[in-house]
């Protein structure tokens, strides 16, 4: 599999979450940079959401993912960044249409929503997942319009 540069944010509910994870990641060989936050101490989900996005929009890294109790806060924020195509995936299924029919750079978990194990293997999948381009192209280019 392709080796990315991607980064991690997380509010206190996805930190545990996020700390797997990248330890995933980096034990794969993709590079990682974290956003934070550092604890499970209460935060607030866009103090470190919104770096992941823009790190994402200006290309300084190829994907993120970010992390919250149910994930849906953080890709409102991430989608707010022009350029970022964030959704959140709560099996499997739903992470390979995120990349396969929209191209989505940036993935959004709600550890309250699944298990370590299943977060683990969404994050594995999307990352495996190609854009299938063809009829989604003219679709993907009207969200970035």
């Amino acid at each position: 599999m392709k080796k990315f540069s991607l980064a991690l944010g997380s509010d206190h509910a996805g930190y545990a979450y996020k700390e797997k994870i990248k330890a995933m990641l980096l034990a794969e060989g993709h590079t990682v940079r974290d956003c934070g936050t550092t604890s499970e101490a209460p935060c607030d989900y866009p103090d470190f959401i919104r770096p992941v996005a823009e790190a994402v929009a200006r290309g300084e890294v190829e994907r993120g993912i970010v992390l919250g109790g149910s994930g849906n806060g953080e890709a409102i924020v991430a989608n707010r960044v022009r350029g970022v195509r964030c959704g959140l995936c709560w099996n499997e299924q739903v992470a390979i249409w995120n990349r396969s029919h929209n191209d989505a750079n940036c993935l959004s978990l709600g550890a309250r929503t699944v298990t370590e194990n299943e977060a683990l293997n969404i994050v594995r999948v999307w990352l495996a997942t190609p854009f299938e381009g063809g009829r989604h192209i003219p679709r993907v280019q009207k969200i970035d319009a």
